[in-house]
Formats: C-alpha cells, structure tokens, sequence
C-alpha cells in the first residue's frame, strides 16, 4: 500500500514539474497580453485582438501600433523595438495642417499588447520650417532623416526614446520642384545612402502632361533628376550635384532594398496619360493597363530608361515613348536600357519596400520583399488598384515567381485617392520579426504578425498578371493630384 502511494506522489510530483517548466516555456508574447489583460491567443482563435481590418493570409494577426499621428510615410524599426516615422505635410495632403511637434515621431509599445503607449515627436516643426519627408534610416546609433531639401542625422543616446539633440545636416540641397519632391532613400552597411531623387515631370515634355506635347532631346531634367543619387551617412554638410549620380532612367524610386547578398532593389512608379495625351496611338483601357509597375535590380551607372522608354507587360519588354518617336510598338533605343526583374499591374504605385530577414514568419517570406502599393488616380474610369501590400519572392538577382496579396483592406470599401480611408505607404521589419506598415492618409501604423495557429497557411492571393485587363467603366476620369503644371520640369536641369 505505502509503496503504492509512493508511485502516485512521484507520478503526481513529476506531472507538476512538467506543467510548471510548460508554463515557463511559453512565448514571451504570450506571458505579455495575460499580464496586460488582453485576450491571449488560442490555436482555435490566434487573433483575439486583431483590430486591424486587414485581410491577411492565414495565421497572421495584425493591431493598429498607432493612429493619428500625421501623414505618415517611410518607417524604421531600431534593435529596441522602438518605431520611428516619418511624416509629410503640403500640397499633396491638401495642406492641412499637421500635428503639433516635430514631423519625426518615436512610437514604443512598453506594454507588450501590440500598440504604442509611448509616442514622442522630434526633429523640425512647422515653426521652423520644416514640412517633413518621406525618407528615413537608421545606421551607427542614429535616426537618418528626410526633411524638406536635405537628409538630417539625429543620435540617440542613453535611454531616450526620441533623440535630444537637433538635427546635423548630412546632405543638403536635395531638388523639390515639381511632380515628386520626395525622397526616400536605404544605406547599406558601409554607410552608402542611396537617395531616389524623382523626375519633376511625368514624360520629360516640353509642356508637362499635356496632349501631344513631345519629349525634350535630351532630357536636361536627368542632370539633376530621375536617378538614384548616392552620399555617405558618415560625413556631413554634403552637398547635392550631378556628380553622385549613382544610377538614372528612374522616374520615381521610392522603394528600396537590399538582399543578404547586397543586391540593391529599386521600385518604379510608371509614367501617366499614355491614352489621355497620346488617343491616337493608345485605346483608352490602355490608360489603365501601360505601363507596369516594375522592381529592378540596382547596378551603378544603370540605365532604366525614363523618359524614353516604359515597361509593357503585354510584350515583355521596354517600349518607346510616344513623345519619342513610339507607336505603342517600336522598340528603338530601348532595347539597350535595363528591364526590370519583377513587373506589376500599371498605376498601383510602389511607395515602399522592405527585405524579411527575420525568422518569424513561414520560410516563404523569408527570399524576398514586401511592397507597400499606394494605389493611384490613373486607372479610372476603370477599377483601380493596389491600395494593398504585396510579397514578391526573390532568387539571387531576380524573381523567383509570381508575387501574392499578402494585405488588403487598407483602402476600405473604396479603392480610390479620395475615397480610401488608409493607403499603405512605408514598410519596416522588427527585431521581433513583426512587419509594420504605415498609412499617410490618417497616420495609421500597423503591426502584422504570425502566430499559426487554424488555418495557418491558407488564404493565399496571387497578385493579378501585371497584363490583366482593364475591367468594367466604374467611374469617371481622373486628374493628377499634382496638378498639370506645363513648366513643372523647366528649371531641373539647373537645381
């Protein structure tokens, strides 16, 4: 008897043991959300506080991080955790007036519950004339950041989740004339930034955006413009020239990144109004379908082939512009510019990318990038596009396949510049593995991550073919959000 009950306090005492070291070994995010009070995670429900609204493959949850924290664009994640944005203001947002405080902001999320509970804003106000940016990085301990003509350095020291200290000029003198003042940029671990320095125009007219207007021979705006411009995060006081033009024929760039490898990766916002300027040549669901959206691989002294030359997906290859001397067919000159490695449906506006090179999401995601589509005007009267995130998958130096909708819902019930509630802009990676994305309409950030669970790896969107139709009239035409502006490319050559 006595050895009996020996068996069953040694059975009962090894089964304590076992639930207890279960109990420890759970994920610390876990232990996290129970002590916060939110609702933990099942493998029946992984997603219990995913308020997103986000249509996401299965077994990811995604949270609003933040909210109403201006027009926010490009992001960075440092190896604390702590995220930190870029915010715009002007023209394109209506010049409405933006938050109070500097155009930077640090988000943290102390708590563990998947939103920041820490938000300090830092660097230029309105006061001081800043108007904000796109671009920003990280590198050697400090906030690398866009504002109005130059890119500015911020250390962080200590504790501080936002920096102390202002801002030390890195390069100034940076073009803001015309169609794209923006300028995003990536540095690599030499300290190289690569800077997108946008065309000021949409085809390098001689009168911009209007119809029938040919293309200037040569296009003095590349001196200055349409290229990717590189500096050095290590010096200051730098100052923007034609002479650190690293690569050109790119009308606006604004997603970038690198590979393990240190392949550099470019996106490309198509050209505009092929139909709309040019109905002789281009039928008018061709507005909607030409040019591709593309990804290219970044090589010094490349040519991309802007202005000359667009991406038609319908014949694989670059095309001659019609401003050029094109009829929708020749190849001409471009037969000598680099095509792109990936090529997407026209008009769904890349405005960010970003490299998964963390462990926590399937292997899937792990040889390739995430693209942050904006979504644009030029589609209408037929259905727009984009408005989503997309992840395109990678082998070495070029696509490996076809990309998929990784998120969607962004935009809400309408896809379109004024009706959509979000519109993802930026992307950044976490130490954690998380993905975050950034909204410029209402200054949303979100935070995707997986957690398996039922239905883990199902639910998977292929993109549609960058050649798919134009679909059903849905609405009337659009105009450029940036207006016309027949002289936007005048005074490239000389900024």
């Amino acid at each position: 008897m006595i050895k009996g009950f020996r068996a069953i306090a040694i059975v009962v005492f090894c089964l304590a043991v076992a639930l207890l070291l279960m109990s420890r070994a759970q994920p610390a995010w876990t232990h996290a959300r129970s002590a916060s009070g939110v609702a933990a995670a099942t493998d029946s429900n992984p997603c219990p506080n995913d308020d997103s609204g986000l249509k996401l493959p299965g077994g990811f949850c995604a949270t609003i991080f933040a909210d109403g924290i201006g027009h926010a664009r490009h992001l960075v994640v440092a190896p604390n955790g702590v995220v930190y944005v870029n915010t715009w203001s002007g023209r394109y947002y209506g010049n409405a007036a933006p938050p109070q405080g500097g155009f930077l902001v640090a988000l943290q999320d102390k708590s563990g519950t998947g939103k920041a509970d820490v938000v300090e804003r830092f660097g230029e106000t309105v006061q001081s004339g800043g108007a904000g940016g796109s671009g920003i990085g990280l590198y050697k301990g400090a906030i690398y950041a866009e504002i109005n003509d130059r890119i500015a350095r911020y250390p962080l020291t200590g504790d501080s989740v936002a920096p102390k200290q202002a801002g030390v000029t890195v390069v100034s003198g940076l073009p803001l004339t015309g169609d794209h003042p923006m300028h995003p940029f990536i540095i690599d671990s030499q300290g190289a930034i690569y800077v997108d320095v946008a065309s000021p125009s949409n085809a390098c007219q001689l009168k911009n955006r209007l119809p029938g207007s040919a293309g200037k021979d040569p296009c003095e705006e590349l001196k200055t413009r349409g290229g990717i411009w590189r500096y050095d995060a290590n010096k200051t006081n730098q100052t923007f020239s034609p002479a650190e033009r690293y690569a050109t024929g790119i009308r606006n760039g604004e997603g970038l990144a690198i590979d393990a490898a240190g392949h550099m990766f470019v996106t490309q916002h198509g050209r505009d109004q092929l139909h709309a300027n040019w109905p002789g040549i281009y039928k008018a669901d061709q507005e909607a379908t030409l040019p591709a959206e593309q990804v290219m691989l970044l090589k010094q002294g490349g040519d991309y082939g802007w202005p000359e030359c667009y991406y038609d997906p319908f014949v694989e290859k670059l095309v001659l512009s019609p401003e050029y001397g094109g009829d929708g067919k020749k190849t001409g000159i471009c037969a000598t510019k680099t095509a792109p490695v990936a090529a997407f449906p026209a008009h769904w506006a890349p405005n960010g990318m970003v490299r998964y090179d963390q462990q926590e999401f399937p292997k899937r995601y792990r040889d390739g990038v995430f693209i942050a589509f904006h979504g644009s005007w030029d589609r209408a009267p037929y259905p727009q596009g984009g408005y989503n995130v997309v992840f395109q998958p990678l082998s070495g130096d070029h696509a490996s396949g076809q990309c998929e909708i990784f998120a969607d819902g962004f935009a809400g019930a309408v896809k379109s510049p004024q009706a959509a509630v979000h519109r993802p802009s930026g992307l950044a990676v976490g130490p954690d593995g998380a993905l975050y994305v950034s909204d410029d309409v209402a200054g949303r950030i979100y935070r995707i991550v997986y957690r398996g669970g039922a239905g883990a790896g199902g639910n998977i969107t292929p993109c549609p073919s960058a050649a798919s139709p134009a679909g059903d009239v849905v609405a009337i035409p659009a105009n450029p959000p940036e207006g016309t502006h027949p002289d936007a490319g005048k005074a490239a050559g000389t900024n």
